[in-house]
């Protein structure tokens, strides 16, 4: 006695689907092995934006060596006063160029770091200032990815936010600022 097992109406739709997608492929490649052998109509040509198309904005960002030279700045600052540091630099767009951690900073340093620099960076301005907000926006801190203590600070060119200098693991956030100001210092800003 065979026993034929009944398909469920979900495999029969996915075997026709799979069945339909295998016979439109093979009708597809053969009309586009037609297509090709037909004469092809002349390309249009390649149309470029022009620079002062108002479409388009021009930015500023920060090299990756100048991050790199910024963050070494701020943690050899902090190492000049014995303090174990972690210091991120982020661009305009928050995404972490450098970061290094100095021996035996703390775990938490490194995501501390690196949020100081996303809000100095979000704010153009010190999180130190941007800590005092909070009492007539509490609300601030719960936008995510910031970190409202001292310790980041923005780098401006022409008044326009470019990257963001965050520094965690020195006992307190002013001297923590005080390196990542530092690293802004070492860019001649």
């Amino acid at each position: 006695m065979k026993h034929t097992k009944k398909m469920s109406l979900r495999a029969r739709v996915l075997t026709g689907a799979v069945a339909a997608a295998a016979l439109s492929a093979g009708t597809f490649g053969a009309m586009s092995a037609t297509a090709a052998t037909a004469a092809a109509p002349a390309a249009a040509p390649a149309r470029s934006a022009d620079a002062s198309d108002h479409h388009l904005r021009t930015t500023t960002h920060l090299t990756v060596d100048a991050a790199t030279r910024a963050a070494q700045a701020a943690l050899k600052a902090a190492e000049k006063d014995n303090q174990r540091v972690t210091v991120a630099v982020v661009d305009r767009n928050g995404t972490t160029l450098v970061t290094l951690r100095g021996d035996g900073a703390g775990p938490q340093s490194y995501d501390s770091a690196v949020r100081k620099a996303f809000t100095a960076v979000s704010w153009n301005a010190p999180t130190s200032e941007l800590a005092k907000r909070l009492q007539n926006a509490p609300n601030l801190k719960d936008i995510p990815g910031t970190l409202f203590l001292a310790g980041g600070a923005p780098v401006a060119a022409d008044g326009a936010p470019i990257a963001g200098i965050g520094v965690a693991g020195a006992p307190s956030g002013d001297l923590d600022e005080t390196y990542a100001q530092a690293g802004v210092a070492s860019l001649g800003r």
